[in-house]
């Protein structure tokens, strides 16, 4: 609690933290918000591509059989639509008869008729469920998908490969950092110079050529990028330990016998957490950052999936026409979200810096 008092003092990380719990809540609860409701809200008119935001339409709706689902598949992963929908330029409705012209047809084309009665009761027709409303928020992409909808979806892979690449950095560079600053001699050395391997190597450079070696795809960027997070990790850890383990208690630990693992984990390790949730803040930023870059080459998560990086990486080419707020909609996105955890991250470090205190 007083972390968090203390980041609310502090406007700027009172401001991450809002946009951060946003849009986790806005992530998690994706489909009871989003317009496209389809798994990855990949529902294309490609007759609606390119359309400005608050674009509405109507749509003609056809029963379409879909397969029962539980309802954490629907919750997370979205659920087919039950509908076959056509957007419509006009329409009328001749006793159960519809007469309608496709949107983007010229007025001079033939209007194409449907018999309603082979699909709707005739108290169902007369209410006018075959007609529905769509509406695009922040506009359509150039497949004719809802951006809005896209965004928010991609909100998830950006949270998820936060937290998961920040995750792995953990598990792997607090064991080894702990073991080269504890055992020293030439456990440290070997440790430090794997460490200083891996920290010559461009950190964007090693991420893509993992994700090559792995192959494309979502759980490839996770390991990719916390294999690379580790590093920061370890070297921290390590120069805590060192400090803190010739303290008086941690002596008093081992002569009373504790194990290593007991006087690491249970005695130093908790008195070394602080700049340990910096860097975790500081690294979920930079996990979005390189998620994103490597969604727009091409190597991130693929298609249908959305993602911010590669939504720019579709639309870049609109930047120099009417069409920029494409790719700056998503670009506006990571920045958002980025700056939000490296507010925060400032915020803690000023928390927990016993210096300023």
């Amino acid at each position: 609690m007083k972390i968090i008092k203390g980041i609310w003092k502090d406007p700027l990380g009172a401001a991450g933290i809002l946009v951060i719990s946003m849009s986790a809540f806005l992530a998690l609860f994706a489909y009871a918000f989003i317009e496209d409701k389809t798994p990855n809200a990949n529902e294309m008119h490609l007759a609606l591509a390119n359309q400005a935001p608050g674009f509405e339409v109507t749509m003609l709706a056809l029963p379409a059989e879909v397969e029962p689902q539980s309802w954490w598949t629907s919750f997370w992963q979205g659920k087919p639509s039950a509908y076959y929908r056509i957007p419509l330029e006009s329409h009328q409705l001749k006793w159960d008869t519809l007469y309608y012209r496709e949107y983007g047809q010229a007025e001079s084309a033939t209007q194409k008729k449907l018999a309603l009665s082979d699909y709707y009761s005739s108290q169902k027709i007369r209410d006018k469920v075959y007609l529905q409303k769509k509406h695009f928020l922040f506009g359509s992409d150039r497949f004719g998908r809802d951006l809005f909808s896209r965004l928010i979806l991609g909100a998830r892979v950006s949270f998820s490969v936060g937290f998961l690449a920040v995750l792995i950095s953990l598990l792997i560079g607090i064991p080894l950092g702990a073991m080269a600053a504890y055992y020293g001699s030439w456990v440290d050395k070997l440790i430090l110079w794997f460490i200083n391997v891996v920290w010559s190597i461009p950190g964007l450079l090693l991420v893509i050529a993992i994700t090559l070696a792995l192959g494309k795809g979502l759980w490839q960027v996770y390991i990719a990028i916390g294999f690379t997070m580790w590093v920061e990790v370890a070297r921290v850890i390590r120069g805590q330990i060192l400090s803190i383990k010739e303290k008086e208690y941690i002596q008093a630990a081992r002569v009373l016998a504790f194990s290593d693992f007991r006087i690491i984990f249970r005695h130093i390790l908790p008195n070394a957490i602080a700049p340990l949730i910096v860097i975790s803040a500081a690294n979920f930023a930079a996990a979005i950052l390189i998620e994103s870059g490597l969604s727009f080459l091409g190597l991130g998560a693929q298609p249908p999936t959305p993602t911010w990086g590669t939504m720019i990486k579709d639309h870049y080419a609109y930047l120099i026409v009417d069409k920029a707020y494409l790719a700056i909609i998503p670009g506006m996105a990571i920045m958002f979200l980025v700056l939000a955890f490296m507010f925060v991250g400032n915020a803690l470090r000023d928390v927990l810096d016993i210096r300023s205190h």
